[in-house]
């Protein structure tokens, strides 16, 4: 039988090993983030770039490294299953470059705030890392939770939360609205958002 030394030590290696693996992926996770994040930043800091150069940068990176079509259907939900295929391939092209332009105008109002990763967590239950940024600026703090999967050997952001108001919810909110106004016909929604897109890309080039 074990005495109680042997069991305290015993219960300190476990809790040794479960402190030590289960944040890997977090951590492996807030270096992938740190990556993609800095890669925008430089491309706001770098003024010998023209704003389309600067856009294309930024639309790539969000492209690659958003789960784009997977937020994008999540937002109109039925209307996408409902759809052709022709009209679906056409939204999430929509919706991806939707996301980068509301990406790229949040983004325009930087001006060389400190950001700093404070906290990240792994959630073992749903297999997603929870990284917390904090954005620094003369007058305040402002927390981002970064909400990141791995999947396929690839990072990809899901989702991300300021001021406990989540990207996702808030988009499906948004498109909720705006699929009630063309009676959740999803080729009518594209127009909509092409217009939308085209009016926000002159804002932001000019």
């Amino acid at each position: 039988m074990l005495d109680l030394n042997k069991m305290n030590f015993l219960y300190k290696i476990f809790f040794i090993l479960l402190l030590n693996t289960t944040p890997l992926l977090a951590d492996e996770a807030s270096d992938w983030l740190k990556q993609q994040i800095d890669t925008i930043l430089d491309a706001y800091k770098n003024t010998s770039i023209s704003k389309v150069d600067r856009f294309n940068l930024i639309e790539d990176t969000i492209n690659k490294n958003f789960a784009g079509k997977g937020i994008g259907k999540f937002v109109v939900g039925k209307a996408y299953s409902s759809a052709p295929k022709k009209t679906q391939e056409e939204y999430i092209l929509l919706f991806k470059k939707h996301l980068a332009l509301n990406i790229a105008s949040i983004m325009q109002g930087y001006s060389n705030q400190e950001y700093k990763l404070i906290n990240s967590k792994y959630d073992e239950k749903n297999k997603v890392s929870l990284i917390d940024m904090e954005i620094k600026s003369d007058t305040n703090k402002i927390k981002v939770t970064w909400r990141v999967k791995k999947h396929k050997d690839r990072f990809f952001v899901i989702d991300f939360i300021v001021a406990d108001i989540s990207l996702i919810q808030t988009k499906r909110s948004e498109f909720n609205s705006m699929l009630k106004k063309v009676d959740g016909n999803l080729s009518e929604l594209n127009d909509v958002l092409r217009a939308q897109n085209e009016s926000s890309y002159s804002i932001i080039i000019n």
